[in-house]
């Protein structure tokens, strides 16, 4: 497809995770006309490892459980481009969001499933190690570690309540953190994190580099030495030192967000501007619980309000809602 395509879609879906796949899905179901845009296939999902607690698997690989996503979008014959929305207009009921590669996708809604860009420590081996010892998510992966060696870098509130959960399953855990005191943890993780016997707390410390072979990590460097060694021995590590919510569309459309910068969202993910809608964690709509399970739910609800609004509207110029307008 070059420049503007003639079709006008019912709902352009941004983003290739957990929800907007769920959201193709629904939308197919509800015979919308819709596109799937987004530029990095299956999202944080993807990346995330070995999964153990998506309903349904007991285990399941996070990128062959996003390959099934997609695959079942696709058995509903939504088209799905690997591209990048960087743009969208709004022309009152009309919007035109433009992509990387210069085409325009016109449609009557807009669903943005594009998820949040995790902070990185930015040393060798992070991003290729990533899913082989390196995680971005203890709430997912914890299991995976039992009676391992583990570590745990960041401050906050994510970070101390990952080691509080890694405390049950690994043999030890290390929670490193570059500032002398934690950032504003929930007090009650504070309590559960002291009383963690197998959980060291390394505070003022910073990790420089990550060690490993073909096989992924290994032992992780420090630059402060801990029992007189800054090289040590770790299965895995977690970095939890936050995500930020890719917020560039919301803030083109004028959409309200919130203090963490979240997109704001009622029950029915309707976001601030009418006929846009919001799912996954780019949003405010499941708190600090970030999953795949929630940004899937999410999805079907952002398309199911697609599909009424647009239904309601019979004037929108699109396949849809003409159907309705002739009915």
């Amino acid at each position: 497809m070059s420049g503007e395509s003639e079709t006008t879609y019912d709902v352009v879906i941004a983003g290739q995770g957990a929800s907007a796949f769920s959201a193709a899905l629904y939308a197919a179901r509800y015979q919308m006309n819709a596109v799937v845009i987004g530029e990095t296939f299956g999202g944080e999902t993807a990346l995330g490892g070995m999964i153990e607690n998506y309903p349904g698997y007991p285990e399941i690989d996070g990128f062959e459980l996003m390959m099934k996503f997609r695959e079942q979008a696709e058995r509903y014959d939504v088209p799905i481009i690997d591209d990048k929305v960087v743009q969208i207009d709004r022309h009152d009921h009309r919007f035109e969001s433009k992509t990387a590669a210069g085409d325009i996708y016109v449609s009557s809604t807009v669903i943005l499933g594009v998820g949040r860009e995790r902070r990185k420590l930015g040393i060798e081996h992070e991003e290729e190690w990533t899913g082989k010892g390196v995680s971005f998510c203890s709430t997912c992966d914890a299991p995976l570690h039992r009676g391992n060696v583990v570590a745990v870098v960041g401050g906050g509130n994510a970070a101390v309540e990952g080691a509080v959960l890694l405390s049950k399953y690994a043999e030890k855990a290390y929670i490193i953190y570059r500032q002398d005191e934690f950032t504003r943890p929930e007090p009650v993780n504070v309590r559960l994190l002291n009383e963690a016997t197998n959980v060291q707390q390394l505070m003022g410390t910073n990790v420089v580099e990550l060690k490993g072979g073909e096989r992924g990590l290994e032992s992780i460097v420090i630059d402060r030495p801990h029992n007189g060694e800054t090289e040590l021995k770790v299965a895995g590590i977690f970095i939890e030192v936050g995500a930020d919510p890719r917020i560039e569309l919301a803030k083109q459309l004028g959409l309200v967000l919130n203090d963490k910068n979240e997109v704001v969202v009622d029950k029915r993910m309707r976001t601030s501007v009418h006929g846009v809608f919001g799912a996954g964690d780019l949003t405010d709509a499941s708190g600090d619980l970030k999953q795949t399970v929630t940004a899937a739910a999410q999805g079907a609800i952002a398309a199911t309000s697609a599909y009424t609004d647009v239904s309601e509207h019979p004037y929108i110029c699109t396949t849809h809602a003409k159907a309705y307008a002739l009915a």
